[in-house]
Protein backbone atom coordinates (compact mmCIF):
# COMPACT_ATOMS: atom_id res chain seq x y z
CA UNK A 1 0.00 0.00 0.00
CA UNK A 2 1.55 3.67 -0.55
CA UNK A 3 -0.05 6.87 1.16
CA UNK A 4 -2.21 8.72 -1.20
CA UNK A 5 -0.44 11.83 0.35
CA UNK A 6 3.59 12.60 0.49
CA UNK A 7 4.73 11.68 3.64
CA UNK A 8 7.33 14.10 4.14
CA UNK A 9 11.13 13.81 4.42
CA UNK A 10 13.42 15.23 6.94
CA UNK A 11 14.52 18.02 4.31
CA UNK A 12 10.76 18.14 3.03
CA UNK A 13 9.80 19.45 6.35
CA UNK A 14 8.02 23.05 6.74
CA UNK A 15 10.87 24.79 7.90
CA UNK A 16 8.76 27.23 11.16
CA UNK A 17 7.57 23.81 12.37
CA UNK A 18 11.90 22.55 13.67
CA UNK A 19 10.31 23.38 17.19
CA UNK A 20 7.19 21.18 16.62
CA UNK A 21 9.02 18.26 15.20
CA UNK A 22 11.35 18.27 18.16
CA UNK A 23 8.26 17.84 20.38
CA UNK A 24 6.32 15.13 18.07
CA UNK A 25 9.49 12.86 17.94
CA UNK A 26 10.12 13.43 21.76
CA UNK A 27 6.40 12.38 22.35
CA UNK A 28 6.71 9.82 19.65
CA UNK A 29 9.56 7.50 21.09
CA UNK A 30 12.04 9.39 19.14
CA UNK A 31 11.40 9.17 15.96
CA UNK A 32 9.05 11.73 13.73
CA UNK A 33 5.78 8.61 12.76
CA UNK A 34 4.25 8.45 9.43
CA UNK A 35 1.18 9.89 10.51
CA UNK A 36 3.43 13.06 11.35
CA UNK A 37 4.99 13.40 8.29
CA UNK A 38 1.29 12.96 6.63
CA UNK A 39 -0.21 15.55 9.13
CA UNK A 40 2.74 18.18 8.35
CA UNK A 41 1.81 18.52 4.79
CA UNK A 42 -0.61 21.29 6.95
CA UNK A 43 0.86 22.42 10.01
CA UNK A 44 -1.69 23.69 11.41
CA UNK A 45 -3.94 20.75 11.40
CA UNK A 46 -0.39 18.74 12.36
CA UNK A 47 -0.29 21.04 16.04
CA UNK A 48 -4.06 20.70 16.72
CA UNK A 49 -3.63 16.60 15.93
CA UNK A 50 -0.40 16.84 18.16
CA UNK A 51 -1.90 18.46 20.99
CA UNK A 52 -5.78 16.66 20.96
CA UNK A 53 -4.09 13.39 20.40
CA UNK A 54 -1.58 14.15 23.51
CA UNK A 55 -4.59 15.19 25.38
CA UNK A 56 -6.90 12.46 25.26
CA UNK A 57 -3.76 9.91 26.19
CA UNK A 58 -1.92 11.94 28.63
CA UNK A 59 -4.46 14.33 30.45
CA UNK A 60 -7.20 12.37 31.75
CA UNK A 61 -8.69 10.66 34.40
CA UNK A 62 -8.74 7.28 32.61
CA UNK A 63 -6.29 4.56 33.49
CA UNK A 64 -3.81 3.66 31.05
CA UNK A 65 -5.29 0.17 30.75
CA UNK A 66 -8.75 1.20 29.96
CA UNK A 67 -7.21 3.98 27.48
CA UNK A 68 -5.49 0.98 25.86
CA UNK A 69 -8.29 -1.09 25.44
CA UNK A 70 -10.64 1.38 23.85
CA UNK A 71 -7.97 2.42 21.18
CA UNK A 72 -7.49 -1.18 20.83
CA UNK A 73 -10.99 -2.22 20.19
CA UNK A 74 -11.56 1.20 17.76
CA UNK A 75 -8.75 -0.44 15.83
CA UNK A 76 -10.22 -3.56 15.24
CA UNK A 77 -13.77 -2.22 14.73
CA UNK A 78 -12.39 -0.08 12.37
CA UNK A 79 -10.00 -2.37 10.30
CA UNK A 80 -7.11 0.36 11.75
CA UNK A 81 -3.99 -1.48 10.62
CA UNK A 82 -1.71 1.52 11.48
CA UNK A 83 -3.33 2.35 15.05
CA UNK A 84 -3.35 -1.33 16.06
CA UNK A 85 0.60 -2.15 15.08
CA UNK A 86 1.50 1.31 16.94
CA UNK A 87 -0.29 -0.17 20.04
CA UNK A 88 -0.55 -3.83 19.92
CA UNK A 89 1.41 -5.43 21.62
CA UNK A 90 4.12 -3.11 22.99
CA UNK A 91 1.91 0.27 24.57
CA UNK A 92 -0.73 -2.18 24.93
CA UNK A 93 1.44 -4.65 27.09
CA UNK A 94 2.78 -1.71 28.95
CA UNK A 95 -0.61 0.07 30.34
CA UNK A 96 -1.29 -3.56 31.75
CA UNK A 97 -3.23 -5.29 28.36
CA UNK A 98 -2.17 -9.18 27.54
CA UNK A 99 -1.59 -10.30 24.31
CA UNK A 100 -4.33 -12.41 25.35
CA UNK A 101 -6.61 -9.80 26.20
CA UNK A 102 -5.95 -7.43 22.70
CA UNK A 103 -5.98 -10.99 20.77
CA UNK A 104 -9.98 -10.89 22.46
CA UNK A 105 -11.16 -7.55 21.81
CA UNK A 106 -11.19 -8.11 17.93
CA UNK A 107 -14.68 -9.48 17.96
CA UNK A 108 -17.58 -9.14 20.43
CA UNK A 109 -18.19 -12.56 21.60
CA UNK A 110 -14.26 -12.44 23.32
CA UNK A 111 -15.29 -9.94 25.94
CA UNK A 112 -16.30 -12.00 28.69
CA UNK A 113 -12.47 -12.60 29.77
CA UNK A 114 -12.98 -8.27 30.93
CA UNK A 115 -14.23 -6.80 34.01
CA UNK A 116 -17.54 -5.75 34.36
CA UNK A 117 -16.79 -2.17 33.73
CA UNK A 118 -14.70 -2.87 31.02
CA UNK A 119 -17.11 -4.82 29.37
CA UNK A 120 -19.64 -2.00 30.08
CA UNK A 121 -17.10 0.52 28.48
CA UNK A 122 -16.63 -1.41 25.37
CA UNK A 123 -20.28 -1.96 24.60
CA UNK A 124 -20.08 1.63 24.52
CA UNK A 125 -17.30 1.95 22.71
CA UNK A 126 -19.16 -0.20 19.68
CA UNK A 127 -22.01 1.82 19.99
CA UNK A 128 -20.19 5.54 19.48
CA UNK A 129 -18.21 3.61 17.15
CA UNK A 130 -20.25 2.32 14.86
CA UNK A 131 -23.61 5.08 15.08
CA UNK A 132 -24.29 8.40 17.04
CA UNK A 133 -26.40 7.80 19.39
CA UNK A 134 -26.43 5.42 22.20
CA UNK A 135 -28.93 3.82 24.33
CA UNK A 136 -29.83 4.55 27.69
CA UNK A 137 -28.70 1.38 28.92
CA UNK A 138 -25.69 1.49 27.58
CA UNK A 139 -25.04 4.25 28.32
CA UNK A 140 -25.84 4.07 31.97
CA UNK A 141 -23.54 0.66 32.33
CA UNK A 142 -20.94 2.31 31.06
CA UNK A 143 -21.22 5.44 33.26
CA UNK A 144 -22.01 3.19 36.52
CA UNK A 145 -18.40 3.84 37.91
CA UNK A 146 -17.00 6.54 35.85
CA UNK A 147 -17.34 10.48 37.21
CA UNK A 148 -18.81 12.77 34.61
CA UNK A 149 -15.00 14.10 33.57
CA UNK A 150 -14.27 10.68 32.66
CA UNK A 151 -17.30 10.03 30.68
CA UNK A 152 -16.91 13.39 28.71
CA UNK A 153 -13.04 12.02 28.40
CA UNK A 154 -13.88 8.87 27.71
CA UNK A 155 -16.08 9.57 24.75
CA UNK A 156 -13.76 12.35 23.33
CA UNK A 157 -10.77 9.58 23.07
CA UNK A 158 -13.23 6.79 21.39
CA UNK A 159 -13.81 10.28 19.10
CA UNK A 160 -10.52 10.86 18.41
CA UNK A 161 -9.42 7.67 17.38
CA UNK A 162 -12.42 7.52 15.33
CA UNK A 163 -11.12 10.37 13.52
CA UNK A 164 -7.91 8.47 14.07
CA UNK A 165 -8.76 5.68 12.68
CA UNK A 166 -10.39 7.15 9.67
CA UNK A 167 -7.80 9.74 8.41
CA UNK A 168 -4.87 6.97 8.21
CA UNK A 169 -7.36 4.71 6.33
CA UNK A 170 -8.53 6.97 3.79
CA UNK A 171 -4.94 8.66 3.08
CA UNK A 172 -3.42 4.95 3.03
CA UNK A 173 -0.81 6.28 5.32
CA UNK A 174 2.03 3.48 5.14
CA UNK A 175 3.27 1.71 8.72
CA UNK A 176 6.46 2.14 9.92
CA UNK A 177 8.94 -0.71 9.83
CA UNK A 178 10.36 -1.81 12.69
CA UNK A 179 8.42 -0.46 15.90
Amino acid sequence: MMARVTLLADEQLPADAVDLVEKMKTGRRGKLLNIYRMLLNAPPLAVAWFNQMNTVRWETDLSGRLRELVIIRIGYLLGADYMLRQHVPKLAEADGVSRVECEALKNSINLEIFSEQEKAVLKYVDQVTKGVNVDDNIYGAAAKNLTDRQMVELTVLIGAYNMHGRVMGALRVDLEENL
